[in-house]
């Protein structure tokens, strides 16, 4: 791979979004972002809001092959992450076209098995490859490349991209939630411990005028995950088994609510305004905050989740979600050989790397880390550690139906005091019939 010539022609590409992005979290769009399922779209032809890379100079004496990838991110970004997939293929007459798609997942559906109007490959959230694989519309990337050839990907990102002990995709970035301070506010050092968290809430915490120690979307399982996971709950497991009336997931939920007596009204703009207004010394939140955090100059210190550990002797343990490249069956039976080649460069740590230099994005590959640049990111080295521990989001086609009983079943306990043996029954009750009416 031509590393020197990868990075000197990606300075200019790069430029601009260095300007924008490096103080930024990284440019994604994802369900973890709004709390809300991507919606469905059904246009009777493919969306045209693509913007192709520039032409590659080929070889002569080689056909050239175009791979072409839909996503709905930041198109700098994905413009740059090609660039270095095409640089590393000069040779091999291969070029890879990422295509914006304002509706990524219901496009896959319409086009998924359409070789003429659909895509070679698709970039996007590790979550909704349980409903691609069960339309059988997927080629497991295991076919395409000698899993040998991953050791160097983080094994949480492997886990986020197999489905029923097939790894259908391949791992590129992926994110976090994170505990955010203001280091202007915050007084004396950070706890090591969720008790130790909660005695500063206690004591730093004035509601009636307006400010707070901590922030969170109390309400928000995401954002509850890290309490549910660490205490070894879940909202739903593999096998599509809803677990909001287990032992453990109601004692998270109880530990969660005294958290969320200490803390503001829970949906995303309030919390995120008070942190922004210096209204609230720390936020649990993911890079996606980070934009917004920097305009309003705060002081930023950022930790990860897992350096606090619960009274269980366990650590917080929040959700992850991976981004991931998808394989289309339809594409893999004309294109095999130049498919395996573009999945073989997110193996190395190049692609990482610039990812992480440029946009801030938490590489899969854990050699991208040895990078001095990317050693040096408070942000992504938090990424990094959490990723030990973090658990990724539920990719089974049932959870899609989960995120309304789940966090009904918070809201009842943290904002109207139900008893949680109840509410979790009944929500439970809730889970189950809307899983049922998926069948």
């Amino acid at each position: 791979m031509k590393k020197k010539s990868v990075w000197k022609k990606l300075s200019l590409l790069t430029a601009c979004a260095l300007t924008l992005g490096v103080l930024s979290g990284c440019s994604q769009n994802t369900t973890a972002e709004n709390n809300s399922q991507p919606e469905s779209s059904s246009p009777e032809t493919p969306a045209d809001d693509n913007q192709a890379a520039p032409e590659e100079t080929q070889p002569a004496n080689q056909d050239p092959v175009v791979i072409t990838a839909w996503h709905d991110n930041d198109e700098i970004m994905m413009n740059a992450l090609a660039e270095v997939v095409n640089q590393a293929l000069t040779e091999d007459n291969i070029t890879l076209r990422f295509e914006k798609k304002s509706d990524v997942t219901g496009q896959i559906r319409l086009y998924g098995t359409d070789a003429a109007n659909g895509p070679d490959l698709y970039l996007f959230a590790h979550d909704s490859l349980g409903g691609f694989a069960e339309m059988g519309i997927l080629e497991p990337v295991e076919n395409l490349i000698d899993p040998a050839k991953e050791a160097d990907l983080l094994p949480m990102t492997l886990e986020a991209a197999t489905y029923k002990d097939v790894q259908y995709l391949m791992p590129v970035y992926y994110e976090t939630l994170l505990f955010m301070y203001n280091k202007d506010l915050w007084e004396g050092d950070l706890p090591s411990t969720t008790e130790g968290l909660y005695d500063y809430m206690t004591a730093h915490t004035d509601a009636a005028a307006g400010t707070y120690a901590l922030v969170n979307q109390h309400s928000t399982s995401y954002n509850v995950a890290p309490f549910i996971n660490g205490f070894g709950g879940y909202i739903i497991d593999k096998d599509a088994h809803p677990g909001l009336d287990t032992q453990e997931m109601k004692e998270a939920i109880v530990y969660n609510s005294k958290f969320a007596a200490l803390q503001a009204d829970g949906d995303y703009n309030t919390v995120t305004t008070l942190f922004n207004e210096g209204k609230a010394a720390a936020i649990i939140g993911g890079p996606w905050l980070i934009s917004g955090i920097n305009d309003a100059g705060i002081n930023l210190g950022i930790k990860s989740l897992s350096d606090f550990t619960l009274p269980n002797g366990n650590v917080m343990m929040p959700y992850s979600g991976v981004q991931c490249l998808g394989v289309l069956k339809a594409a893999a039976e004309t294109k095999k050989e130049a498919i395996a080649k573009v999945l073989e460069v997110f193996t190395q740590p190049e692609a990482g790397v610039m990812l992480a230099q440029n946009f801030n994005c938490a590489p899969a590959n854990s050699k991208a880390y040895e990078d001095a640049q990317v050693a040096a990111n408070e942000m992504i080295l938090a990424m990094e550690k959490t990723a030990l521990n973090a658990v990724p989001m539920p990719n089974i086609p049932e959870m899609s139906v989960m995120w309304g009983p789940a966090e009904s079943l918070l809201a009842a306990v943290n904002k109207s005091g139900e008893d949680v043996d109840s509410a979790a029954s009944k929500y439970q009750q809730e889970a189950l019939s809307a899983i049922a009416d998926m069948q």
